[in-house]
Protein backbone atom coordinates (compact mmCIF):
# COMPACT_ATOMS: atom_id res chain seq x y z
CA UNK A 1 0.00 0.00 0.00
CA UNK A 2 0.68 3.57 -0.98
CA UNK A 3 2.87 5.00 2.44
CA UNK A 4 0.75 8.11 2.82
CA UNK A 5 -2.38 5.71 2.47
CA UNK A 6 -0.47 3.56 5.61
CA UNK A 7 -0.07 7.09 7.44
CA UNK A 8 -3.38 8.12 7.35
CA UNK A 9 -4.95 3.93 8.28
CA UNK A 10 -2.60 4.17 11.77
CA UNK A 11 -4.26 7.56 12.34
CA UNK A 12 -7.84 6.54 12.07
CA UNK A 13 -6.88 3.15 14.10
CA UNK A 14 -5.71 5.12 16.76
CA UNK A 15 -8.55 7.42 16.87
CA UNK A 16 -10.60 4.35 16.62
CA UNK A 17 -8.89 3.56 19.90
CA UNK A 18 -9.13 6.67 21.69
CA UNK A 19 -12.40 7.09 20.94
CA UNK A 20 -13.31 3.70 22.62
CA UNK A 21 -11.36 4.81 25.43
CA UNK A 22 -12.91 7.88 26.49
CA UNK A 23 -16.21 5.47 26.04
CA UNK A 24 -15.05 3.70 29.15
CA UNK A 25 -13.85 6.53 30.95
CA UNK A 26 -17.87 8.19 30.50
CA UNK A 27 -16.32 11.21 28.67
CA UNK A 28 -19.03 10.81 26.74
CA UNK A 29 -18.93 14.11 25.14
CA UNK A 30 -15.03 13.90 24.43
CA UNK A 31 -16.04 10.71 23.16
CA UNK A 32 -18.31 12.28 20.34
CA UNK A 33 -15.57 14.62 18.88
CA UNK A 34 -13.20 11.65 18.49
CA UNK A 35 -15.91 10.00 16.24
CA UNK A 36 -16.57 12.93 14.19
CA UNK A 37 -12.46 12.83 13.86
CA UNK A 38 -12.81 9.56 13.17
CA UNK A 39 -15.02 9.55 10.48
CA UNK A 40 -13.45 12.98 8.63
CA UNK A 41 -10.48 10.43 8.44
CA UNK A 42 -12.23 7.94 7.15
CA UNK A 43 -14.02 9.94 4.47
CA UNK A 44 -10.60 11.07 4.24
CA UNK A 45 -8.59 7.98 3.00
CA UNK A 46 -11.45 6.78 1.36
CA UNK A 47 -11.12 9.21 -1.09
CA UNK A 48 -7.17 9.66 -1.12
CA UNK A 49 -7.47 5.37 -1.72
CA UNK A 50 -9.55 6.32 -4.79
CA UNK A 51 -7.34 8.40 -6.21
CA UNK A 52 -3.90 6.59 -5.63
CA UNK A 53 -5.61 3.99 -7.13
CA UNK A 54 -6.76 5.09 -10.75
CA UNK A 55 -2.91 7.00 -10.77
CA UNK A 56 -1.55 3.39 -10.36
CA UNK A 57 -4.21 1.90 -13.08
CA UNK A 58 -3.17 4.85 -15.48
CA UNK A 59 0.75 4.11 -14.86
CA UNK A 60 0.03 0.04 -15.38
CA UNK A 61 -1.76 1.09 -18.62
CA UNK A 62 1.05 3.15 -19.97
CA UNK A 63 3.86 0.55 -18.87
CA UNK A 64 1.45 -2.22 -21.18
CA UNK A 65 0.97 0.79 -23.78
CA UNK A 66 5.45 0.84 -23.78
CA UNK A 67 5.64 -2.13 -24.45
CA UNK A 68 3.46 -2.12 -27.99
CA UNK A 69 5.95 -2.43 -30.32
CA UNK A 70 6.44 0.76 -32.69
CA UNK A 71 5.25 -0.59 -35.62
CA UNK A 72 2.18 -1.81 -33.99
CA UNK A 73 1.72 1.45 -32.18
CA UNK A 74 1.58 2.86 -35.68
CA UNK A 75 -0.36 0.30 -37.52
CA UNK A 76 -3.12 0.66 -34.34
CA UNK A 77 -2.74 4.02 -35.13
CA UNK A 78 -3.09 4.42 -38.78
CA UNK A 79 -6.31 2.12 -38.24
CA UNK A 80 -7.77 4.03 -35.64
CA UNK A 81 -7.40 7.11 -38.09
CA UNK A 82 -9.66 5.13 -40.75
CA UNK A 83 -12.02 3.59 -38.16
CA UNK A 84 -12.92 7.00 -36.60
CA UNK A 85 -13.31 8.27 -40.13
CA UNK A 86 -15.68 5.64 -41.88
CA UNK A 87 -17.86 5.96 -38.84
CA UNK A 88 -18.13 9.31 -38.98
CA UNK A 89 -19.50 8.97 -42.37
CA UNK A 90 -21.07 5.56 -42.40
CA UNK A 91 -22.73 5.79 -38.75
CA UNK A 92 -21.06 2.90 -37.09
CA UNK A 93 -19.68 2.64 -33.76
CA UNK A 94 -15.78 3.37 -32.77
CA UNK A 95 -13.65 1.83 -29.65
CA UNK A 96 -13.34 4.76 -27.22
CA UNK A 97 -9.24 4.49 -27.63
CA UNK A 98 -9.86 5.87 -31.34
CA UNK A 99 -11.42 8.77 -29.99
CA UNK A 100 -8.54 9.70 -27.83
CA UNK A 101 -6.35 9.32 -30.52
CA UNK A 102 -7.90 11.48 -32.76
CA UNK A 103 -10.22 14.10 -31.69
CA UNK A 104 -12.94 15.93 -33.47
CA UNK A 105 -11.90 19.24 -34.71
CA UNK A 106 -13.14 21.82 -32.98
CA UNK A 107 -11.99 25.00 -35.18
CA UNK A 108 -15.18 25.68 -37.87
CA UNK A 109 -15.02 27.14 -41.30
CA UNK A 110 -18.85 29.02 -41.53
CA UNK A 111 -18.58 28.88 -45.14
CA UNK A 112 -18.12 25.16 -45.39
CA UNK A 113 -21.51 24.14 -45.57
CA UNK A 114 -23.03 21.27 -43.67
CA UNK A 115 -20.15 18.60 -42.41
CA UNK A 116 -20.24 15.69 -40.25
CA UNK A 117 -17.43 16.27 -38.98
CA UNK A 118 -13.34 16.37 -39.37
CA UNK A 119 -10.15 15.06 -38.30
CA UNK A 120 -6.58 16.23 -37.90
CA UNK A 121 -4.73 13.98 -40.10
CA UNK A 122 -1.65 11.59 -37.87
CA UNK A 123 1.88 12.97 -37.79
CA UNK A 124 2.96 9.49 -40.01
CA UNK A 125 0.48 10.41 -42.27
CA UNK A 126 1.34 13.44 -42.71
CA UNK A 127 4.74 12.30 -43.37
CA UNK A 128 4.00 10.11 -46.15
CA UNK A 129 2.33 12.49 -48.43
CA UNK A 130 5.10 14.76 -47.22
CA UNK A 131 7.10 12.27 -48.96
CA UNK A 132 4.84 11.92 -52.11
CA UNK A 133 4.02 15.47 -52.41
CA UNK A 134 8.28 16.13 -53.26
CA UNK A 135 8.38 12.99 -55.94
CA UNK A 136 8.58 14.07 -59.55
CA UNK A 137 7.99 17.92 -60.96
CA UNK A 138 7.74 18.92 -57.01
CA UNK A 139 9.32 22.95 -57.38
CA UNK A 140 9.09 22.96 -53.84
CA UNK A 141 12.62 21.25 -53.45
CA UNK A 142 14.27 24.07 -55.03
CA UNK A 143 12.81 27.32 -52.62
CA UNK A 144 12.90 27.85 -48.72
CA UNK A 145 10.39 26.04 -46.80
CA UNK A 146 9.95 27.76 -43.41
CA UNK A 147 7.60 26.11 -40.93
CA UNK A 148 5.75 28.79 -38.79
CA UNK A 149 3.33 28.01 -35.71
CA UNK A 150 1.13 31.63 -36.00
CA UNK A 151 -1.44 32.13 -39.05
CA UNK A 152 0.37 35.08 -39.89
CA UNK A 153 3.94 36.77 -38.69
CA UNK A 154 6.78 39.09 -40.69
CA UNK A 155 10.42 38.90 -40.93
CA UNK A 156 13.18 41.50 -40.84
CA UNK A 157 15.20 41.48 -44.04
CA UNK A 158 18.31 43.28 -44.75
CA UNK A 159 18.15 45.29 -47.83
CA UNK A 160 21.26 44.51 -50.91
CA UNK A 161 22.83 47.83 -50.81
CA UNK A 162 26.29 49.37 -52.12
CA UNK A 163 29.35 48.43 -49.86
CA UNK A 164 31.17 51.58 -48.82
CA UNK A 165 34.61 51.45 -47.33
CA UNK A 166 35.54 53.61 -44.10
CA UNK A 167 37.21 56.41 -44.51
CA UNK A 168 40.79 57.74 -43.69
CA UNK A 169 41.05 59.03 -39.72
CA UNK A 170 43.64 61.10 -39.20
CA UNK A 171 45.35 60.68 -35.50
CA UNK A 172 43.14 62.93 -32.89
CA UNK A 173 40.40 63.95 -35.69
CA UNK A 174 36.79 63.30 -35.80
CA UNK A 175 35.01 60.00 -36.82
CA UNK A 176 32.92 60.55 -39.84
CA UNK A 177 29.57 58.95 -39.76
CA UNK A 178 28.76 55.76 -42.06
CA UNK A 179 25.40 54.51 -43.49
CA UNK A 180 23.46 51.94 -41.08
CA UNK A 181 22.32 48.90 -42.79
CA UNK A 182 18.63 49.12 -43.90
CA UNK A 183 16.05 46.80 -43.31
CA UNK A 184 12.78 45.96 -44.65
CA UNK A 185 9.91 43.91 -42.88
CA UNK A 186 8.82 41.45 -45.06
CA UNK A 187 4.96 39.98 -43.70
CA UNK A 188 3.33 36.66 -44.33
CA UNK A 189 -0.52 35.43 -43.56
CA UNK A 190 -1.29 31.93 -44.16
CA UNK A 191 -3.92 31.36 -46.74
CA UNK A 192 -6.31 28.19 -46.89
CA UNK A 193 -5.77 25.71 -49.44
CA UNK A 194 -8.35 23.03 -50.29
CA UNK A 195 -9.95 21.06 -52.50
CA UNK A 196 -12.88 18.42 -52.52
CA UNK A 197 -12.72 14.49 -53.06
CA UNK A 198 -15.66 12.75 -54.13
CA UNK A 199 -15.68 8.91 -52.99
CA UNK A 200 -17.84 6.14 -53.18
CA UNK A 201 -19.22 4.57 -49.94
CA UNK A 202 -18.05 0.92 -51.43
CA UNK A 203 -14.62 2.50 -51.32
CA UNK A 204 -15.73 3.83 -47.58
CA UNK A 205 -15.98 -0.06 -47.02
CA UNK A 206 -12.67 -1.31 -48.24
CA UNK A 207 -9.83 -2.05 -46.17
CA UNK A 208 -7.87 0.57 -44.18
CA UNK A 209 -5.08 0.52 -46.25
CA UNK A 210 -6.83 0.93 -49.41
CA UNK A 211 -8.77 4.05 -47.95
CA UNK A 212 -5.29 5.53 -46.84
CA UNK A 213 -3.56 4.72 -49.78
CA UNK A 214 -6.51 6.38 -51.89
CA UNK A 215 -6.02 9.99 -49.58
CA UNK A 216 -2.25 10.09 -49.38
CA UNK A 217 -1.94 9.92 -53.22
CA UNK A 218 -4.71 12.15 -54.04
CA UNK A 219 -3.74 14.70 -50.79
CA UNK A 220 -0.07 14.62 -52.31
CA UNK A 221 -0.77 15.04 -55.95
CA UNK A 222 -3.61 18.45 -55.28
CA UNK A 223 -0.80 19.52 -52.87
CA UNK A 224 2.22 19.32 -55.04
CA UNK A 225 0.27 21.10 -57.63
CA UNK A 226 -0.90 23.66 -55.62
CA UNK A 227 2.76 24.58 -54.31
CA UNK A 228 4.01 24.48 -58.45
CA UNK A 229 1.38 27.00 -58.99
CA UNK A 230 2.23 29.36 -56.27
CA UNK A 231 6.02 29.38 -56.88
CA UNK A 232 5.75 29.60 -61.05
CA UNK A 233 3.16 32.66 -59.67
CA UNK A 234 5.86 33.94 -57.50
CA UNK A 235 8.53 33.76 -59.50
CA UNK A 236 7.17 35.29 -62.72
CA UNK A 237 5.09 38.43 -61.06
CA UNK A 238 8.89 38.99 -59.01
CA UNK A 239 11.35 38.64 -61.79
CA UNK A 240 9.19 38.11 -65.12
CA UNK A 241 7.00 40.61 -67.36
CA UNK A 242 9.35 43.62 -68.64
CA UNK A 243 12.18 42.12 -66.45
CA UNK A 244 12.44 38.92 -68.28
CA UNK A 245 15.63 38.88 -70.72
CA UNK A 246 15.59 38.18 -74.11
CA UNK A 247 18.30 34.99 -74.39
CA UNK A 248 19.42 36.00 -78.44
CA UNK A 249 22.76 33.85 -78.06
CA UNK A 250 24.70 31.98 -75.71
CA UNK A 251 26.74 35.23 -74.51
CA UNK A 252 23.58 36.24 -73.07
CA UNK A 253 23.24 33.09 -70.88
CA UNK A 254 26.96 33.62 -69.74
CA UNK A 255 26.41 37.98 -69.33
CA UNK A 256 23.55 36.45 -67.01
CA UNK A 257 25.80 34.45 -64.40
CA UNK A 258 29.18 36.56 -64.91
CA UNK A 259 27.20 40.18 -64.56
CA UNK A 260 23.34 39.91 -63.80
CA UNK A 261 23.70 37.96 -60.65
CA UNK A 262 25.70 38.29 -57.87
CA UNK A 263 28.47 36.52 -57.56
CA UNK A 264 27.77 34.70 -54.03
CA UNK A 265 24.01 34.30 -55.93
CA UNK A 266 25.63 32.62 -58.81
CA UNK A 267 27.91 30.26 -57.22
CA UNK A 268 24.76 28.11 -55.75
CA UNK A 269 22.37 29.12 -58.80
CA UNK A 270 20.64 26.62 -60.95
CA UNK A 271 18.56 26.62 -64.15
CA UNK A 272 15.32 26.08 -64.34
CA UNK A 273 13.30 25.46 -67.82
CA UNK A 274 10.89 22.87 -69.35
CA UNK A 275 10.93 20.00 -71.31
CA UNK A 276 10.57 22.34 -74.79
CA UNK A 277 13.91 24.32 -72.73
CA UNK A 278 15.88 21.58 -72.10
CA UNK A 279 15.36 20.01 -75.49
CA UNK A 280 16.74 22.94 -77.35
CA UNK A 281 19.17 23.72 -74.64
CA UNK A 282 20.59 19.77 -74.85
CA UNK A 283 20.93 19.97 -79.04
CA UNK A 284 23.15 23.09 -79.26
CA UNK A 285 26.86 22.90 -79.68
CA UNK A 286 29.75 25.34 -79.24
CA UNK A 287 32.62 26.15 -82.70
CA UNK A 288 34.15 23.00 -81.79
CA UNK A 289 30.89 20.73 -82.16
CA UNK A 290 30.61 20.04 -78.62
CA UNK A 291 27.03 19.78 -76.94
CA UNK A 292 26.91 22.84 -74.39
CA UNK A 293 25.30 20.78 -71.86
CA UNK A 294 27.98 18.19 -70.30
CA UNK A 295 27.07 15.15 -67.91
CA UNK A 296 27.36 16.49 -64.08
CA UNK A 297 30.32 13.99 -62.22
CA UNK A 298 28.69 13.30 -59.27
CA UNK A 299 25.32 12.61 -60.78
CA UNK A 300 25.20 10.38 -63.81
CA UNK A 301 21.34 11.51 -64.85
CA UNK A 302 21.93 15.05 -64.28
CA UNK A 303 23.85 17.92 -66.60
CA UNK A 304 25.53 20.82 -66.44
CA UNK A 305 25.24 24.43 -68.09
CA UNK A 306 28.81 25.35 -69.23
CA UNK A 307 30.13 22.85 -66.41
CA UNK A 308 29.11 24.57 -63.53
CA UNK A 309 25.18 25.30 -63.43
CA UNK A 310 22.44 22.43 -62.72
CA UNK A 311 19.95 22.43 -65.45
CA UNK A 312 16.24 20.91 -63.76
CA UNK A 313 14.00 19.87 -66.39
CA UNK A 314 10.34 19.93 -65.11
CA UNK A 315 7.57 18.95 -67.38
CA UNK A 316 5.63 20.94 -70.22
CA UNK A 317 2.26 20.72 -68.45
CA UNK A 318 3.99 22.30 -64.88
CA UNK A 319 6.37 24.82 -66.76
CA UNK A 320 4.78 25.95 -69.84
CA UNK A 321 5.97 27.53 -73.05
CA UNK A 322 4.29 30.48 -74.72
CA UNK A 323 3.35 30.76 -78.35
CA UNK A 324 4.39 33.66 -80.34
CA UNK A 325 1.17 34.62 -82.14
CA UNK A 326 1.63 36.46 -85.73
CA UNK A 327 -1.50 37.69 -87.33
CA UNK A 328 -3.38 34.91 -85.13
CA UNK A 329 -1.23 32.24 -86.59
CA UNK A 330 1.07 30.22 -84.10
CA UNK A 331 4.68 31.05 -85.68
CA UNK A 332 6.50 30.29 -83.15
CA UNK A 333 7.18 29.63 -78.91
CA UNK A 334 8.95 30.97 -76.17
CA UNK A 335 10.66 28.67 -73.82
CA UNK A 336 11.06 29.88 -70.22
CA UNK A 337 14.72 29.50 -68.32
CA UNK A 338 14.78 30.60 -65.01
CA UNK A 339 18.52 31.50 -63.81
CA UNK A 340 19.38 31.71 -60.10
CA UNK A 341 19.44 30.62 -56.18
CA UNK A 342 15.15 30.03 -55.78
CA UNK A 343 16.07 29.16 -52.18
CA UNK A 344 17.53 32.75 -51.18
CA UNK A 345 14.84 34.03 -53.87
CA UNK A 346 11.52 32.44 -52.36
CA UNK A 347 9.70 31.46 -49.34
CA UNK A 348 6.87 29.07 -48.49
CA UNK A 349 5.57 30.02 -45.09
CA UNK A 350 3.70 26.31 -43.97
CA UNK A 351 1.84 26.19 -41.03
CA UNK A 352 2.08 22.35 -41.67
CA UNK A 353 -1.74 21.63 -40.30
CA UNK A 354 -3.68 19.58 -43.07
CA UNK A 355 -7.35 18.52 -42.05
CA UNK A 356 -9.87 16.52 -43.61
CA UNK A 357 -13.56 17.08 -43.11
CA UNK A 358 -16.27 15.12 -44.87
CA UNK A 359 -20.13 15.28 -45.72
CA UNK A 360 -22.78 13.00 -47.30
CA UNK A 361 -25.29 15.40 -47.60
CA UNK A 362 -23.76 18.47 -49.44
CA UNK A 363 -24.89 19.28 -52.99
CA UNK A 364 -25.61 16.14 -54.93
CA UNK A 365 -23.54 13.46 -52.85
CA UNK A 366 -26.67 11.82 -50.89
CA UNK A 367 -28.63 10.97 -54.00
CA UNK A 368 -25.27 9.53 -55.38
CA UNK A 369 -24.19 7.41 -52.73
CA UNK A 370 -21.31 9.53 -52.47
CA UNK A 371 -18.85 11.20 -49.69
CA UNK A 372 -17.43 14.22 -50.04
CA UNK A 373 -13.79 14.89 -48.13
CA UNK A 374 -12.37 18.22 -48.33
CA UNK A 375 -9.25 18.66 -47.69
CA UNK A 376 -7.62 21.79 -46.49
CA UNK A 377 -4.36 22.97 -45.52
CA UNK A 378 -2.43 26.33 -44.86
CA UNK A 379 0.93 28.19 -46.27
CA UNK A 380 2.15 31.71 -47.76
CA UNK A 381 4.80 32.50 -50.11
CA UNK A 382 7.11 35.56 -50.60
CA UNK A 383 10.06 36.74 -52.15
CA UNK A 384 12.58 37.71 -50.09
CA UNK A 385 15.52 38.06 -52.38
CA UNK A 386 14.25 40.48 -55.63
CA UNK A 387 17.92 39.96 -57.04
CA UNK A 388 18.55 36.67 -57.01
CA UNK A 389 16.83 35.25 -59.59
CA UNK A 390 16.79 35.86 -63.53
CA UNK A 391 14.15 34.89 -65.95
CA UNK A 392 14.96 34.44 -69.78
CA UNK A 393 13.25 33.42 -72.55
CA UNK A 394 14.49 31.79 -75.80
CA UNK A 395 12.61 31.97 -78.68
CA UNK A 396 12.19 30.05 -81.82
CA UNK A 397 10.13 30.48 -84.73
CA UNK A 398 9.54 28.22 -87.82
CA UNK A 399 11.90 30.54 -89.80
CA UNK A 400 14.93 30.55 -88.02
CA UNK A 401 16.50 29.62 -84.80
CA UNK A 402 18.82 31.06 -81.77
Amino acid sequence: MNPELLKMLTEINNKKAEAKRLVMENKIDEAKIAKDELIDLQNKFDLAKDLFDEEEKQQQTAAQNKAVKPEEQKKNYLNSFVNLFKSTVLKTSVNNEDVEVYNMMTEKDPTAGVSDGGLTVPQDIRTQIKELRRAGDALETLVNIEPVSTLSGSRVIEVNADEVPFDNVEEAAQFPEVDTPKFKNLAYKVLKKGGILKITRELLQDTAENILGYLRKWISKKARVTRNFMILDELDKSFGGEKTKKLNTFDDFKDIFNVELDPAIALTSIVLTNQDGFNWLDKQKDADGNYLLQKDPTQATKKLLFGEYPVIKVSNKVLKSTDVLTAEEVTGKKFPFYFGDLKEAITIFDRESLSIEFSTEAGDLWGKDLTGVKVRERLDIKTVDTEAVVKGEVEISTVSEV
